[in-house]
């Protein structure tokens, strides 16, 4: 029921549809962990500063903590559990398990979506490209050689 506070807003979630009713100052990030049941993108600061809440926005990575769910209004968002096909995993999430590229796995979503759109967007050629274009994304266990590793051998065959 649609009361005059709320927005209908349809998004598509990993490829599945929604309606929702939102008020106008809930982050997209609280819509798919409150609303839609997906709480595999973390809360991590809340304020844009360490990239946990990182999704993929139709094509684009975004930090979902500083987005509201009503601007993404008819957008297609990918979350972390949208990434693999079926049981297949995605390749990033593979070299993430072959080069050790978490500890604690709180940031791993967020940087595993921000990898994927960082390739999307073709801008990184080397090392240090994708080490500053990933500066978005914090590892507080010390896991960011593994990351970068990681990222560096899907990137040479990356193709979406």
């Amino acid at each position: 029921m649609k009361t005059e506070a709320t927005h209908s807003t349809s998004l598509i979630v990993n490829e599945a549809a929604y309606n929702l009713e939102l008020l106008p100052w809930v982050s997209l990030l609280d819509v798919l962990r409150d609303e839609i049941k997906l709480t595999g993108t973390k809360k991590g600061c809340d304020h844009g500063q360490c990239g946990a809440c990182t999704i993929i926005v139709d094509g684009k990575r975004i930090l979902s903590c500083l987005t509201l769910g009503v601007m993404k209004n008819g957008s297609e968002i990918t979350t972390i559990e949208g990434i693999a096909n079926g049981e297949k995993l995605h390749p990033l999430q593979q070299a993430f398990i072959e080069h050790d590229a978490f500890q604690c796995g709180y940031c791993t979503p967020g940087q595993i979506c921000s990898a994927i759109g960082m390739l999307n967007e073709a801008k990184a050629k080397t090392r240090e490209d994708v080490q500053e274009l990933m500066s978005g994304n914090l590892c507080r266990c010390g896991a960011s050689k593994g990351i970068i590793n990681a990222i560096m051998e899907v990137k040479g065959d990356y193709h979406e």
